[in-house]
């Protein structure tokens, strides 16, 4: 089972360099996987709708509305991390929002059924290629200030690159592929 340390120390060890015992940890390494770990964690859940992150909601309506524009806002979740699309066989998406101040304004109605991508913190919970990832992206993020070499800076990034495509790949074949609606262009010719 994966862990927070565990993540880092992969890491560290695609840098070659020494492994942790904690995060809070005073040592170099210590001090630069605590920095880097929560926000490269977050830019990665944000870079790709992650099955095992994905969440529904459905939201009330703030009051009071906004005074002008679009009439209603709805005040996003707290593990709010990216904002999905509907599903892919809903190909005319029309819905007209802005996300601004921690919430979506729209014309639609209350209770407002989003998709997102949350905040999973819970390192039980990613998939073992994200965690492959979390870790090459890490060892990028850190290799200049472990290493003081370009050279592994350079090969970390491409094993990021690989694994990236591994992990997206496998994270598609989650969902099976809906069956796209009649198209408006189609049934006219009938």
């Amino acid at each position: 089972m994966a862990s927070i340390v565990g993540i880092c120390n992969r890491a560290l060890q695609k840098l070659g360099s020494q492994a942790i015992v904690s995060l809070t940890e005073n040592t170099r390494n210590g001090r630069s996987v605590n920095r880097a770990y929560d926000s490269v964690r977050r830019a990665e859940l944000e870079n790709h709708p992650w099955a095992f992150a994905t969440k529904h909601a459905s939201l009330a309506a703030d009051a009071p509305s906004p005074q002008w524009g679009r009439q209603n806002a709805f005040t996003l979740p707290t593990d709010f991390v990216r904002l999905l699309t509907d599903y892919p066989e809903y190909l005319s998406n029309a819905d007209d929002y802005q996300i601004e101040d921690g919430k979506i304004i729209t014309n639609q109605d209350a209770p407002l059924k989003i998709r997102y991508t949350s905040d999973v913190t819970d390192v039980s919970k990613f998939t073992p290629l994200f965690c492959e990832v979390l870790a090459c992206k890490l060892a990028v993020e850190m290799a200049a200030e472990i290493t003081q070499s370009a050279g592994i800076s350079t090969e970390v990034n491409d094993q990021y690159e690989k694994e990236i495509r591994k992990a997206k790949k496998q994270n598609a074949f989650q969902s099976r592929p809906a069956q796209a609606p009649d198209d408006t262009w189609i049934t006219a010719r009938n």
